[in-house]
């Protein structure tokens, strides 16, 4: 089976762009191939329209709150609320997201899907620091127009089929909450030391004995992911590993619990079926 893992941006550019990473799942491993680099948003929606099948995990937010798909008055169902905010625009739908959030009491602002409380995300809504917020929006309206099945959101039968990924997740297995990448700050040893931490840990038994496979990557990709200080490929082989968990329980659901909005969308990974 052919699994991809793509790390998000609201903004992708030459300097960042998004980075498809291309893996086979067969014989219980996951070996990595190839990459594909997508420098903007028409090139991410040329990518979807690539034949199927394949599953990819995406690093962004399906979906938001069923709490706040109420109080702004948006249809009940993921295609109805995300097409809105299609017509919202950006300015319109950020405007919105703030406007909730200033009518709300000190303390709760942010309302929660309960993908992002079991995984210990940023609420679907955040429009800063790290904005997963606009990334919903770049994302899910272009996942909604390109007919792609998204589980568990819109299971619609399309051989090209979508999971939410949270790449934090997997590395938590083997860091903690241990830094591995640069943010705002210049790389520092520790960070790459870290990067070699998870790298090491990707291709240990642990990987098997979480997901159920093994992962296979070639020297080549070992010292990319060590050396790059963003660790955007690095990020797209961590939501590969969740997509390709996810598609091993195709059968019972993708992985999602039976307590999942499906509106909302949910991050799969084994770790949110244990919390």
């Amino acid at each position: 089976m052919k699994v991809y893992g793509l790390d998000f941006t609201s903004a992708p550019a030459r300097r960042k762009p998004l980075v498809a990473l291309r893996c086979t799942l067969e014989e219980g491993t996951l070996r990595l191939e190839d990459a594909d680099t997508l420098t903007n948003f028409e090139e991410f929606e040329a990518w979807l329209e690539t034949p199927g099948p394949w599953v990819c995990g995406m690093d962004f937010p399906f979906g938001q709150p069923r709490d706040l798909v109420k109080a702004m008055g948006w249809r009940g169902d993921w295609s109805g609320y995300v097409d809105e905010v299609a017509r919202l625009g950006k300015e319109g739908f950020e405007g919105a997201v703030k406007a909730d959030m200033a009518s709300r009491p000190y303390g709760e602002k942010w309302r929660y899907r309960l993908a992002d409380r079991r995984s210990g995300s940023s609420s679907a809504m955040m429009l800063f620091r790290v904005p997963v917020g606009k990334m919903f929006f770049q994302g899910a309206p272009r996942l909604l127009r390109s007919g792609v099945a998204v589980e568990p959101c819109r299971p619609n039968g399309d051989p090209r089929v979508a999971v939410e990924a949270y790449p934090a997740v997997v590395a938590r297995r083997f860091l903690g909450r241990e830094p591995y990448k640069r943010d705002a700050v210049p790389d520092t040893p520790g960070r790459m030391a870290a990067r070699e931490k998870l790298v090491a840990g990707l291709r240990s038994d642990a990987v098997r004995g979480a997901y159920g496979f093994g992962v296979s990557m070639g020297r080549r990709w070992r010292e990319r992911f060590v050396e790059e200080p963003g660790a955007d490929a690095l990020d797209s082989l961590l939501c590969a590993i969740q997509a390709a968990w996810a598609y091993t329980r195709r059968e019972d659901g993708w992985g999602v619990p039976p307590e999942c909005d499906r509106n909302e969308g949910w991050i799969v990974d084994p770790a949110l079926l244990e919390s």
